[in-house]
C-alpha cells in the first residue's frame, strides 16, 4: 500500500471505471494521487520491493528460527503473510553480492609468492635429497607423477623463465600456435578438438603473461568471482531436482514444491555467509584467530539447519530424514564441484 494521498476523484487513472474503496475492482490499481517527490519515489521502491511494512521482518524471523516452516506454508497456500520467496531471494542474493565483490578484490600483490623461485639454501636442500625424497618433492608439481633430476631443472628454468603453465598438455613445449598447427599438420601430435583447444589457450596465457604468475592468478581468480553468481543459480534448480529425486514416492510434493524448499534454503546460507564473512574480516583487522571457531560453528549451524528444514516440511521420520540429508549434501557437494570446475575453466578462457 502506498504513503501517497487518496484522490477525492472516483475515476480509475488507469483504466477509467469507477473506483469503490481504495482500489479499482477491475484493474486493481490504488486510486491515489500521480504526483511523488523523489523521497516517496524511492519509499515505494523499497517497501514494494521489500514490503518492510512489517512483511520482511517477520518472514525473515520465521526463515531463520524456523526451518523448513515458510516452505511448508507455501506449499499448503498460507502465503499472504509472508514475502514472496523469489522477491526475497533477489533481494538477498543482491545484499549478499554487493557486500562480497566489496571485502574481496584480489590483487597481484596478494599472489607474489605463487611464483616458484629457489634460493641458493632451499637448492642445497633438493640436492641432498634422496631419491624418494625428492619423488616425493617432485609429484606436488606434476600431478602426482615424480620427476627425474633433470626434468624438474627444466620445470623449474621454465617457470622462471616465462612461462606460467609447463607441460600440463603442451608436452612437447610448443611455444606458438604455427609451432603446434605444424605438428598437427605433421603428424607428430594427434590431439582431440578439446585437447587442440586447450593446448592452444595454455601457449597464449604463457605469451600473454609470460613469468607474471601473480597477474594471472589475479585476472584469473577475479574472473572466477564474477561466476560465483551463475554457479549459485545453476545449482538452485540442480539442488531442487535432486530433492525432487529423493522425494520421488512423495507425489504430493511437486517439482516447485523443491524449488520453493530450496530457494529458503539458499536465503538462509546467503544469510550466513554475510555473517561468516562479517567475522572473518573483523578476525583480519583485529587478529583474533579464536574467531576463526565461529565460521566453523556456522558451517555446522547450516548442516543442521538443512537436517531440520527437510525434517519440517517432508514430514518423515528421523531415520529417513538423517539418510536423505546425507544423500541430499554429497550429491549437492559433488554438483557443487563440478560446477566449480566448470566454470573455473571457462575462466581461464576468459583471461
Amino acid at each position: 500500500m502506498s504513503h501517497l494521498p487518496q484522490r477525492k476523484e472516483k475515476n480509475c487513472l488507469n483504466c477509467g471505471t469507477t473506483v469503490i474503496g481504495k482500489y479499482c475492482h477491475n484493474c486493481g490499481q490504488e486510486n491515489i494521487e500521480p504526483k511523488e517527490s523523489l523521497w516517496q519515489l524511492i519509499s515505494h521502491f523499497f517497501n514494494d520491493f521489500t514490503h518492510f511494512d512489517g512483511k520482511f521482518f517477520s518472514t525473515l524471523k520465521d526463515l531463520l528460527f524456523k526451518p523448513g516452516f515458510l516452505s511448508k506454508e507455501y506449499m499448503t497456500g498460507r502465503r499472504v503473510a509472508y514475502l514472496n520467496p523469489v522477491r526475497m531471494y533477489i533481494f538477498t542474493s543482491f545484499i549478499f553480492f554487493l557486500i562480497f565483490f566489496s571485502l574481496f578484490q584480489p590483487n597481484e600483490s596478494e599472489f607474489k609468492n605463487s611464483k616458484f623461485e629457489l634460493n641458493g639454501k632451499t637448492q642445497q636442500m633438493i640436492n641432498s635429497m634422496s631419491p624418494a625424497d625428492f619423488n616425493d618433492f617432485t609429484k606436488v608439481f606434476n600431478h602426482g607423477t615424480p620427476m627425474s633430476r633433470e626434468e624438474f631443472s627444466h620445470y623449474r628454468d621454465s617457470m622462471q623463465n616465462g612461462t606460467i603453465f609447463h607441460s600440463l598438455l603442451n608436452k612437447n613445449n610448443y611455444t606458438t600456435k604455427e609451432q603446434y598447427d605444424s605438428a598437427l599438420n605433421a603428424g607428430v601430435v594427434k590431439d582431440g578438438w578439446l585437447k587442440r583447444n586447450l593446448v592452444y589457450k595454455e601457449i597464449g596465457i604463457n605469451n600473454k603473461y609470460h613469468s607474471q604468475q601473480a597477474k594471472f592468478f589475479s585476472d584469473f581468480v577475479n574472473s572466477l568471482m564474477h561466476h560465483f553468481p551463475q554457479m549459485l543459480f545453476i545449482s538452485l534448480p540442480l539442488a531442487a531436482l535432486m530433492l525432487k529425486l529423493l522425494y520421488m514416492r512423495r507425489k504430493q510434493f511437486y517439482y516447485v514444491s523443491h524449488a520453493i524448499f530450496a530457494i529458503h534454503f539458499y536465503i538462509f546460507v546467503f544469510i550466513a555467509m554475510l555473517l561468516s564473512m562479517c567475522i572473518s574480516r573483523i578476525e583480519e583487522v583485529l587478529k583474533w584467530n579464536w574467531m576463526n571457531y565461529i565460521n566453523t560453528l556456522i558451517t555446522f549451524i547450516i548442516l543442521f539447519y538443512l537436517y531440520k528444514a527437510m525434517r519440517k516440511f517432508y514430514q518423515q521420520r528421523r531415520a529417513k530424514s538423517i539418510l536423505k540429508f546425507f544423500l541430499f549434501s554429497f550429491s549437492f557437494f559433488f554438483t557443487i564441484v563440478f560446477l566449480f570446475v566448470f566454470f573455473a575453466l571457462v575462466s581461464i578462457f576468459q583471461v
